[in-house]
């Protein structure tokens, strides 16, 4: 996956029924993916099979997000927030994914199972302003100090809402029976 993608302004939505399902090593290398996955991203699944998940990563993403998303799961916890993934074709696509990680017989975590679904209309209207500042922060500041200045914008505004960060997502999630 050498070639550059070029983001475009054309979203794709997914429906009220589509989820998105995928499985990582613990490295991040895809190793399964539903035909949901195939389908929104443009990508077959030659093109995601042992490839970094990354690979769908927009550049309008926080680094910060997925620095929180790999603490939580790497201890054994479980993920929740709003992602912006970028497409074959440029397009994007916004999802709340939620990535747990899957245990081994001997009780040892051996990959991640992600699954996504629809954001809110709400939930991508405030956190593309959310994260277009979070990525000016990061924009400003070297290594580790942009992450850190980030999460701490992001728990900063959540607070601002007297909830933290999954309380946030949370409430932005519970929007989405309203605008059916």
């Amino acid at each position: 996956m050498t070639k550059k993608i070029i983001p475009t302004n054309n979203e794709i939505q997914l429906s009220a029924d589509e989820f998105i399902v995928s499985k990582t090593d613990t490295q991040s290398h895809v190793i399964y993916i539903n035909r949901v996955f195939m389908q929104i991203s443009g990508y077959s699944e030659k093109e995601l099979l042992g490839n970094p998940h990354n690979m769908i990563r927009h550049p309008e993403m926080p680094r910060a997000v997925f620095k929180m998303l790999w603490e939580e799961i790497k201890s054994g916890k479980e993920f929740l927030g709003y992602v912006k993934n970028l497409c074959k074709d440029g397009s994007y696509y916004w999802v709340l994914a939620h990535v747990t990680p899957d245990w081994g017989d001997d009780g040892k975590v051996i990959a991640y199972y992600s699954v996504r679904r629809r954001a809110s209309r709400q939930a991508v209207e405030e956190m593309t302003e959310v994260y277009k500042t979070m990525c000016s922060i990061e924009s400003k500041h070297q290594g580790d100090r942009n992450c850190k200045k980030s999460i701490d914008f992001l728990k900063s505004y959540a607070e601002g809402k007297n909830l933290t960060y999954f309380q946030l997502v949370l409430k932005l999630d519970s929007s989405e029976g309203d605008e059916e």
